[in-house]
């Protein structure tokens, strides 16, 4: 049977945790509501809503929108509703490739296959603000080797991925080649903030 939840009363509750964490000043914008909807639903599995909305439960989040619309502020307030299965770790892409830097390939490893065989489900923060990044002199789209790698284990182990972007899908495109592209459809649900979207910082 479906757990039948009272959102409004949700949305209510998850601002308060955002006021703690966040400060008094934060607040979720109307306009916002239904983009807030559909990731609380998401991260419950609640499958009656995300039919509604079009989302397939087994695949990850691709937010995307404006610099400074709250992408990352929101996926973080998720682990307040994510449900024990759905748990995931939130990673900056410029800090993964700072790691590239120094350790090299190991790195591509660890976000993609994991250590000892772990599969962690991740959310990849703020793509493309990295860069290519050279490791001995070898240059390499690091995040494009992670998302192929997590593509395969998508498909295995049904391993999600989450990413936020500040990326149109024909900048992704550009930035990871088509192959990159095409694979984050298979393994992503988009929900997109409107361009227009001010800079809530």
């Amino acid at each position: 049977m479906s757990l039948q939840y009272n959102y409004p009363e949700i949305l209510t509750w998850l601002e308060k945790k955002g006021k703690q964490d966040y400060g008094e000043k934060f607040h979720f914008a109307e306009h916002d509501t239904t983009n807030i909807t559909k990731l609380i639903a998401y991260f419950l599995n609640d499958e009656a809503k995300t039919k509604l909305y079009g989302i397939d439960l087994t695949k990850g989040i691709l937010l995307s929108g404006p610099v400074g619309c709250g992408k990352t502020t929101l996926m973080a307030l998720m682990k307040y509703v994510t449900k024990q299965g759905n748990r995931f770790y939130i990673k900056n892409c410029r800090d993964i490739s700072f790691e590239f830097i120094k350790e090299g390939y190991e790195v591509i490893h660890r976000y993609s296959r994991g250590n000892q065989g772990e599969n962690k489900n991740y959310c990849f923060d703020d793509l493309g603000v990295e860069q290519n990044l050279k490791y001995y002199g070898n240059e390499c789209n690091v995040m494009a080797e992670i998302i192929l790698s997590r593509y395969d284990l998508f498909i295995a182990k049904k391993v999600q991925t989450h990413l936020t972007t500040n990326l149109s899908a024909s900048e992704i495109e550009t930035a990871y080649g088509n192959r990159v592209r095409s694979r984050l459809r298979g393994m992503l649900n988009l929900i997109a903030f409107d361009k227009n979207t001010g800079d809530k910082r």
